[in-house]
């Protein structure tokens, strides 16, 4: 099987679980896989089909998909084709002749051609040796994604008994995993239930104030990378990619309101890099496949965790760092509410109000973010005991030492969540903590945070003083917090059970059993200090220590051959065999062949093109080749740790250049070294670093706002400073308070 491993997809060894799952297969038996987006699950079928006889029938709901994954199997050297919607008469006539004759090893169709007796009838002419059902969540009404057709896909069993089945999918509840077991009568199926970990992923949760101005400084730490938007309505979607074009972004819009050929002209824009940005309704974004996306932005509130999860999954599927992230507002829940509301069935619209519950919980956390999405999916520590129903089960998680099982209960948590990455520094909160339920109490437990807010504030506004609120013992005892100080404070009090927040628009504030505990029994609680939402938000993605110059003039190279076959660049090579051939500089065959992803099909079709390059690009920089090692324990062998690109920059620091200057020379943006230097103070470097220090009259103005918003986020001092001072100037000077 390694030889046709490397043969055909270029690589030297299988990713966890792969080859336990192809073995299974081989042996003639039915198999469910539950292994995460960039796990490597069409591999867990593709390969076997190489070995068996017959033919391998894939069924895939993803339609604007089938080309593309035709393309790359092509591209390998390996027969494969596609029946869908999107071909005439006469080349579905083609397509089935050759799947007769034996002239494919595998077939993609998707589920509603099995509704027609003449697909079914042109089947059983078939010589079929396994049947891969992807995407097999969508059979399950209890899921996100059901979809009435795979519920058709009985009928393949039915006519094939003898024939082993595959169903695969990356996101399934437990409830999920048993009905598909129960729909696809996969009783005696061996289960291989991977981790839903996706280690190179960092997922971020922002406050969805000032959103616009916060996309917009992410996407500039995200130059020239692939990003996918999502929104909640297709007007959304067209009035963010029009607002990021007038800001000179590459954006298009991605919905089912566009026609046939505008998704079609926009997808294939993207796919083949010569469209930076989708802005796509969160609805209809899946039909979104490209291995090399960055950066998944939720710009609103998703519906359920299991569609976030599904939707972040489009990033890093080629396992390179990749970033996440929401912005939150709870009032974005008022948009869900109004057509849950709409939803006759009782048991239905419980269940979509529960879930859109459970969406709001992971963005109000205090806790790891991904430990909670690991535990919704029923992974824990000890690793969750094995389904019900169905045969054996193979727990894959703890099968791969390269993935950490990050956010387990780790003692310095996940390290890819906004919460885990913020340095908690812990105070007693006791007595602000009293002063809020008080407060919530006093006003008589009828109104939301942002009014008990300033009552405690000591507001004079014309509600307060007609309600006599401004002559309760609480009214002004908070003057000493900042509103934002207070807000986080409440979120952290709701987290910890003593505040309950009503689910409705209102959002009424009122004590729980716990909270009336605390204060009958003068309770002491500690909590972490509130953060800046600036400092807090966003990991900057690990940087590699591959040539960016070489591995630009790849790319470039990479998409002229990718246009002159009419296929996507990520056909033609990955990310990750780019960054191997930038750091590597491989110039003979031998050295290329190991590169991750070059099989001998790549490697006869394109190995001499790519080597050219490299070598010219090596003698004119007067680099080296070095020698690729033969196996590989990751894609991520020889790039640059975290903690080495920080002690590059302050090599620098020392040297007392200036932040442009350092950023032209580490091929870094201003604001990542201006991020950089942030984390080298906080973490304890002695930098003489007045030589940076701005202007005084300017220093002074913005010292006076930060004082004037009483915090440490940006967005405030913006504000009172206006457009005349930039973002990355705020935060360089907030260094020096």
């Amino acid at each position: 099987m390694l030889t046709l491993l490397k043969t055909h997809f270029g690589f030297d060894q299988f990713r966890p679980g792969q080859e336990a799952i192809i073995q299974n297969v081989l042996d003639n038996k039915d198999a469910f896989v539950i292994m995460p987006t960039g796990g490597g699950k069409s591999l867990c079928y593709q390969l076997p089909a190489l070995k068996l006889a017959g033919l391998t029938l894939v069924v895939s709901p993803l339609i604007a998909l089938m080309k593309d994954q035709v393309d790359a199997l092509k591209a390998n050297g390996i027969a494969a084709e596609f029946i869908n919607s999107t071909l005439s008469y006469n080349e579905i006539e083609r397509m089935q002749a050759d799947a007769r004759t034996g002239r494919i090893k595998l077939l993609y169709i998707a589920p509603e051609r099995l509704a027609s007796p003449a697909f079914q009838n042109f089947l059983k002419t078939l010589a079929v040796s396994l049947i891969a059902i992807d995407e097999a969540h969508c059979i399950s009404e209890w899921g996100h994604d059901f979809r009435p057709d795979y519920r058709n896909l009985i009928m393949l069993r039915q006519n094939f008994p003898q024939v082993p089945t595959i169903a695969l999918t990356a996101t399934a509840t437990e409830k999920v995993r048993e009905d598909i077991i129960t729909q696809l009568n996969l009783q005696k199926a061996k289960i291989f239930l991977a981790s839903f970990n996706r280690p190179n992923l960092t997922y971020v949760v922002r406050p969805k104030r000032n959103a616009f101005d916060g996309l917009l400084s992410i996407l500039e730490k995200h130059k020239n990378s692939s990003v996918i938007i999502y929104c909640f309505s297709r007007k959304n979607t067209e009035n963010l990619s029009a607002d990021l074009r007038a800001e000179g972004f590459s954006a298009l819009p991605y919905h089912a309101g566009l026609d046939n050929l505008a998704r079609k002209q926009t997808q294939e824009k993207f796919i083949r890099d010569e469209l930076r940005i989708i802005v796509a309704t969160i609805a209809f974004g899946m039909g979104i496949d490209k291995p090399d996306v960055r950066l998944i932005v939720h710009y609103d509130l998703p519906k359920t965790i299991e569609g976030y999860y599904q939707e972040t999954g489009r990033a890093g599927r080629d396992n390179l760092p990749s970033e996440c992230v929401l912005f939150y507002s709870f009032g974005d829940t008022k948009k869900h509410y109004f057509f849950i509301d709409q939803i006759t069935d009782n048991v239905e619209r419980e269940s979509a109000d529960r879930k859109l519950k459970q969406v709001v919980e992971f963005c109000e956390l205090d806790s790891c973010r991904r430990e909670f999405l690991l535990s919704y999916f029923g992974e824990h520590n000890p690793p969750a005991p094995p389904l019900g129903k169905g045969g054996d089960t193979e727990d894959l998680s703890d099968s791969s030492p390269s993935l950490p099982r990050r956010g387990l209960g780790g003692g310095n948590g996940c390290a890819g969540c906004d919460i885990c990455l913020t340095p908690k520094e812990e105070f007693d909160a006791t007595i602000i903590a009293q002063k809020i339920l008080s407060a919530v109490i006093r006003t008589g437990q009828r109104f939301g945070a942002n009014y008990v807010i300033k009552v405690l504030k000591g507001s004079a506004g014309q509600k307060i003083r007609e309600r006599g609120h401004e002559n309760l013992s609480v009214y002004g005892i908070a003057r000493d917090h900042s509103e934002d100080e207070l807000k986080s404070i409440i979120k952290m009090l709701i987290a910890k059970k003593l505040l309950v927040k009503s689910a409705d628009e209102y959002q009424i504030l009122s004590l729980a059993s716990a909270g009336k505990k605390f204060l009958q029994l003068r309770e002491k609680i500690i909590l972490s200090k509130p953060k800046s939402d600036e400092l807090r938000a966003v990991k900057t993605m690990e940087e590699l220590e591959y040539d960016q110059a070489l591995f630009e003039k790849l790319r470039q190279l990479r998409k002229q051959i990718a246009d002159e076959l009419g296929v996507p660049p990520f056909v033609i090579f990955g990310d990750v065999a780019l960054r191997q051939m930038a750091y590597y500089f491989p110039q003979s065959q031998e050295n290329f062949s190991r590169v991750s992803g070059v099989g001998e099909e790549k490697l006869a079709r394109f190995g001499k093109v790519f080597i050219s390059q490299i070598a010219g690009y090596a003698r004119e920089h007067g680099l080296s080749e070095k020698n690729i090692p033969v196996r590989r324990s990751s894609a991520e062998r020889g790039v640059k740790r975290e903690g080495s690109t920080y002690e590059e920059t302050k090599k620098y620091f020392l040297q007392k250049l200036p932040i442009e200057e350092i950023a032209e020379k580490r091929g870094l943006a201003p604001s990542t070294i201006t991020g950089h230097l942030e984390k080298l103070i906080l973490a304890g470097e002695k930098l003489d670093i007045d030589y940076l220090k701005p202007p005084a009259d300017r220093f002074e103005k913005i010292k006076k706002a930060f004082h004037e918003s009483g915090g440490l986020t940006l967005s405030p001092v913006r504000e009172i400073l206006g457009e005349e001072y930039s973002y990355d100037e705020l935060r360089f000077a907030r260094i020096f308070l």
